[in-house]
């Protein structure tokens, strides 16, 4: 039997030793502390799992006072970077991926970043369409519609929670085709050319169900997203409402200056 690996424990970076503090600066030290911490788990001086020393050590290493210290931490863990677990202290958890907004599947996206997309089929099946379905996909009269729910994860821990309508017939994917590619993937593979999609962004509060399946506390943030996307014809060819873990994931939304 193999013995799990230790605890790391800043091997190559001190905080206590490494941060240097300007009190003069209009900068106040709490955001100082917070800011170099920040760039430290950035740049992987403090790699994913490393734990902090507790508040009163650190405290006194940096010559702050506890309060100062326990809010530059704070601050951290309300960014998703640090978390605190009882019993283990305050520890670096893997820094969020970050998605740029446009027409791609997050499998594409996570693909595009170098990791290992993988996803579990919870839903894939045609049943019966509503009104309020017919609606979501701007088809009156629609019959019939594809129902997909899947978790997409990345190296083995859960990012989303996605739920999908997609008229009867616009593809038929199999649970493994499901797993090993991305919707958008199969949908361009079947000859579909999307062409643009409406989408809203919101955040709400993780249910019960919501938290056993990504494994989030009842009651911790998520980020929400709501999608029609069309293909070249104006057709709707999928609605898509997802949730994904704010404490391992943001959207990126580039602006630019319009007309003067």
């Amino acid at each position: 039997m193999s013995t799990p690996p230790p605890d790391i424990t800043f091997p190559a970076w001190d905080p206590g030793r490494e941060i240097v503090l300007d009190p003069g600066s209009p900068e106040p030290l709490y955001f100082q502390v917070s800011r170099q911490l920040h760039a430290a788990i950035a740049d992987g001086r403090l790699p994913a799992g490393a734990r902090l020393d507790n508040e009163v050590d650190l405290a006194a290493s940096l010559r702050l006072s506890r309060p100062t210290v326990r809010q530059a931490i704070q601050t951290l863990v309300n960014q998703g970077l640090l978390v605190r677990r009882r019993g283990v202290g305050t520890q670096v958890v893997r820094t969020k991926v970050t998605r740029p907004l446009r027409l791609s599947s997050l499998f594409d996206d996570l693909s595009g970043l170098g990791g290992k997309p993988e996803s579990a089929v919870l839903v894939n099946r045609v049943e019966d369409a509503d009104a309020k379905v017919a609606e979501l996909l701007e088809a009156p009269g629609l019959k019939r519609v594809r129902r997909l729910k899947r978790i997409r994860s990345t190296d083995g821990e859960p990012l989303a929670l996605m739920n999908n309508y997609l008229p009867d017939g616009v593809i038929d994917p199999t649970d493994e085709e499901l797993r090993e590619r991305g919707l958008y993937q199969l949908l361009r593979s079947a000859g579909i050319r999307l062409h643009a999609a409406e989408q809203n962004i919101g955040a709400r509060l993780a249910t019960d169900e919501d938290a056993e399946l990504l494994h989030e506390e009842p009651g911790a943030a998520l980020l929400t997203m709501q999608r029609t996307t069309y293909d070249d014809s104006g057709r709707v060819v999928e609605y898509g409402w997802h949730v994904y873990r704010a404490s391992r994931y943001t959207f990126n939304l580039s602006l630019t200056n319009g007309p003067q």
